[in-house]
């Protein structure tokens, strides 16, 4: 088992959509568990819970994952570096640096912050009440 690296989480959430958000191009709280005062699209506010939600209380994406928007922030493997210039295809990140990624958003974000394409540094060593993780089994074919 293992963190996905950056690029693996956002192929993961997107799962084969273009849209910031896998069911659609906005979200006010009541698509995923997040801050539904500050909405993204949309002018409509949602709900907002102040607390985690239980896997699986909204839709999954078409590949069957819950919760890739909002929730908790999840982990990634990656060090926190900017992306390169050219387009990449699977890029990996630094071997090194200050802070890692977290992707994904949290009840605790503004909507916008949970888009498939947002993402956050951290200090590996900090810890928060909205952070979280999902590991991958890598497969051998």
């Amino acid at each position: 088992l293992r963190l996905p690296t950056e690029a693996e989480w956002e192929y993961a959430c997107r799962a084969g959509t273009a849209t910031p958000f896998y069911f659609g191009k906005a979200l006010n709280g009541t698509q995923a568990n997040c801050d539904g005062n500050y909405p993204y699209g949309t002018n409509t506010k949602g709900p907002y819970l102040q607390k985690t939600s239980a896997v699986g209380s909204y839709l999954a994406n078409a590949w069957g994952l819950h919760d890739m928007h909002g929730n908790v922030w999840e982990w990634c493997s990656d060090w926190y570096g900017e992306y390169p210039v050219i387009r990449v295809t699977d890029p990996q990140g630094p071997q090194e640096g200050e802070a890692r990624v977290l992707r994904g958003g949290s009840w605790l974000s503004n909507c916008r912050y949970c888009r498939a394409s947002f993402r956050f540094r951290i200090d590996p060593g900090n810890r928060y009440g909205n952070d979280g993780f999902r590991v991958l089994l890598p497969l051998d074919f």
